[in-house]
């Protein structure tokens, strides 16, 4: 997050045990405020109240287990306050806020209720909000997206995506529609990314495991409702992998787009329709007509490279990623980025 006084905050899961989404699992951040030069010591963000503990997919030894979950912040550009939404054990949903830039953060506040509306489609059992980023439309409305799972307690399939919103500055949310259902030529969407394009619309992005291996897509005037039937965008490879999408500040039309850019191949090298690809080459793209086209892209990392995160303060543009010496921070500036056509 790039904080509205220009603080980068870089948060993540610390999972103490290994790389399962579930464990004994914190989340920490760390405070940059000379556009990341030089970075503050690792904090322990959430979940600092009573532990809840439980893990249903390790049957001796989970029950002393927390896993807290799919970290995301954004901020309100008027008051400054930044807003920290986590879940528990993918079944809970909590908020902490900042009014000091991220310095120090209040008692957790649980939220799990915001999510009940979404069970007019499914009874979910699984909830997450995210992960990566959130942001503030020109409105003033804050959005979120989340992802919820409605198979066995625990399992993350199948899924669908879909949005929360705040109307007085992440004070309280609000459960939106959803926006992209779980269909047999969908795939189970999950992890999703937003941003406000030129003419208001929301744009909402979903990870799935769908046969095109390319992102799909969606619109809404408000960034909660009506949203516009899903479909896959050609420009936009699937790894089956979180990807990080960003409006530029002060560029209308402008979107930057950070994920690995491989698809699932067979043996010949040709693309596999539905194969998981390869968690490598991170690379940024950009898109000047809305996200319509993405003809411009440089590579961050060729190597083992995964999630990312981008943000951006009008003349840096940051991207946060696994990549293959752990979480690292690139910078650079649009010049850079258009220099690799």
């Amino acid at each position: 997050l790039v904080t509205p006084k220009g603080t980068l905050l870089a948060y993540c899961e610390a999972r103490r045990d290994g790389k399962s989404d579930w464990g004994e699992i914190e989340v920490r951040v760390r405070r940059s405020v000379d556009r990341g030069a030089t970075w503050s010591k690792s904090a322990h963000v959430a979940h600092l109240a009573a532990r809840l503990e439980g893990n249903p997919h390790k049957p001796v030894g989970g029950e002393h287990e927390q896993t807290v979950n799919n970290p995301v912040m954004v901020a309100d550009a008027k008051t400054g306050a930044i807003t920290l939404l986590y879940c528990v054990n993918y079944a809970r949903a909590f908020q902490m806020r900042s009014t000091d830039d991220g310095l120090s953060w209040s008692a957790p506040t649980e939220i799990t209720g915001v999510f009940e509306p979404f069970r007019k489609y499914q009874d979910w059992k699984v909830i997450a909000t995210g992960p990566g980023h959130g942001i503030q439309l020109r409105s003033g409305r804050l959005v979120v997206p989340v992802w919820l799972a409605y198979g066995k307690v625990g399992d993350h399939g199948p899924s669908f995506a879909g949005t929360i919103y705040s109307d007085d500055a992440g004070s309280t949310w609000q459960a939106g529609a959803v926006a992209m259902p779980n269909q047999p030529d969908i795939g189970g969407p999950n992890e999703s990314n937003v941003a406000e394009l030129a003419d208001g619309r929301v744009m909402l992005i979903s990870r799935t495991t769908a046969q095109p291996n390319r992102k799909l897509v969606a619109f809404s005037a408000d960034g909660a409702t009506d949203w516009t039937k899903p479909a896959f965008h050609g420009d936009l490879w699937e790894p089956v992998c979180m990807a990080s999408l960003l409006a530029m500040p002060g560029k209308p039309s402008g979107l930057l787009f950070s994920a690995p850019r491989t698809v699932g191949v067979d043996k010949a090298g040709k693309e596999a329709p539905g194969k998981r690809g390869k968690r490598e080459n991170l690379t940024v793209m950009l898109s000047e007509d809305d996200g319509k086209t993405w003809p411009v892209r440089r590579t961050i990392e060729a190597g083992p490279s995964a999630y990312s995160d981008l943000g951006a303060d009008g003349r840096l543009i940051y991207c946060l990623y696994e990549g293959s010496a752990g979480i690292r921070l690139a910078r650079f500036e649009l010049g850079w980025l258009k220099s690799g056509r």
